[in-house]
């Protein structure tokens, strides 16, 4: 039996003042997104924004319903928004915010696996990685370059995709 080692890279920085100005708006831009969030059940508000190559920005936001799992987390909110009605302008980067007045959130949220499959299909669609920021308000931000950060051994079963003839 063999062991292996899989690290991933991130950036870290105090706060969203330390990105670029880009960075800045698209934080910003998730968190005003929050404020669509349906969260009743959890009173955990997420949003989500996307930077297109074009600049045009996406948002989406959580959205519960009492016939659960019938709701919709916010970064696939926007990622089928995106698929829906953007999907010839490449996904650039990402940002995703979390809050709740139940309790303080002391570091950035990671998005479900559910979502991390949806943006590793993305990426692979767009046959490009996505920039992903995490942050909270008043919190460190983590700057991801790719889902493969989150998710090493992703599932793309090539037997699934018709061959090309």
């Amino acid at each position: 039996m063999t062991e292996h080692e899989i690290k991933i890279n991130f950036k870290s920085c105090n706060t969203i003042s330390d990105l670029s100005i880009a960075g800045q708006q698209l934080c910003a831009e998730a968190v005003k997104a929050q404020e669509g969030s349906h969260s009743p059940y959890s009173k955990f508000r997420v949003g989500a924004a996307l930077r297109l190559q074009s600049g045009k920005i996406i948002c989406g936001s959580n959205q519960e319903n009492v016939a659960y799992p019938s709701g919709l987390c916010a970064e696939r909110v926007a990622f089928f928004n995106w698929g829906a009605n953007h999907s010839d302008d490449p996904i650039e980067a990402m940002a995703v915010t979390a809050s709740t007045d139940e309790f303080e959130l002391t570091h950035p949220v990671a998005s479900c696996g559910a979502c991390l499959q949806v943006m590793a299909e993305y990426e692979k669609k767009q046959n490009k990685p996505i920039e992903i920021i995490l942050f909270c308000n008043n919190g460190p931000v983590w700057v991801m370059k790719g889902v493969e950060s989150f998710l090493p051994f992703l599932f793309f079963e090539k037997g699934l995709v018709k061959a090309e003839s």
